[in-house]
């Protein structure tokens, strides 16, 4: 049985990977009106370039966020304001209804970088991916800090503008415009995206 396209490791010399990162698409989340308003648009577009990255045998990672009850992983603002949320099981902590997750590897973090804490790195090398695709919610905190923690880790970053969204609309073009102003990610739209995954 040949291995499964999406979690071959590439061969030294060959042409680099794009995988795609799926940052939060969690229930919990779209509750916050902004988000829930763009939740049909980003969505589609999410669903569209999970498609092309199975079509291209790209890998897909689906990271989400996940808290412990017991306060072991709360962040500060948790723990001064004791109440945590994003629990196991929680209704609110399960993926996005409309998400067709067959494919995707599963990532889980406690914080708003998808490097931080997590065996994501790893996960990258061993598939030989040196370029990342993302997309999700929100856009002015674990987009970003997704994105910029990429540049740390020598991973080139795009983020799909039609694939993700903010609660706090009014930062995320201005969040958007740092991460290119400072060099550390591109923007791309869905239809440069999709060209990218199948090149």
């Amino acid at each position: 049985m040949s291995p499964d396209r999406t979690t071959r490791t590439a061969e030294p010399g060959t042409t680099p990977r794009t995988a795609l990162l799926l940052v939060d698409l969690q229930e919990a989340f779209f509750e916050a009106p902004g988000l829930a308003g763009a939740r049909a648009d980003v969505l589609a577009a999410v669903g569209a370039l999970a498609d092309g990255a199975r079509e291209a045998g790209a890998p897909i990672l689906l990271v989400t966020t996940e808290h412990s009850r017991d306060r072991s992983t709360w962040t500060l603002s948790m723990l001064e304001d004791d109440h945590g949320y994003l629990f196991h099981d929680d209704p609110s902590t399960a993926v996005v209804h409309e998400l067709d997750t067959s494919g995707m590897t599963g990532v889980e973090k406690t914080r708003d970088s998808a490097w931080f804490g997590t065996d994501l790195a790893l996960r990258l090398r061993n598939l030989g991916a040196d370029r990342v695709l993302i997309a999700g919610v929100s856009t002015h905190a674990c987009i970003a800090q997704t994105a910029r923690d990429a540049y740390a880790h020598n991973v080139r970053a795009a983020v799909v503008e039609d694939a993700v969204a903010d609660e706090r609309t009014e930062h995320m073009r201005t969040v958007l415009d740092l991460l290119v102003d400072d060099r550390q990610a591109e923007l791309v739209t869905l239809e440069d995206a999709l060209g990218r995954l199948r090149s």
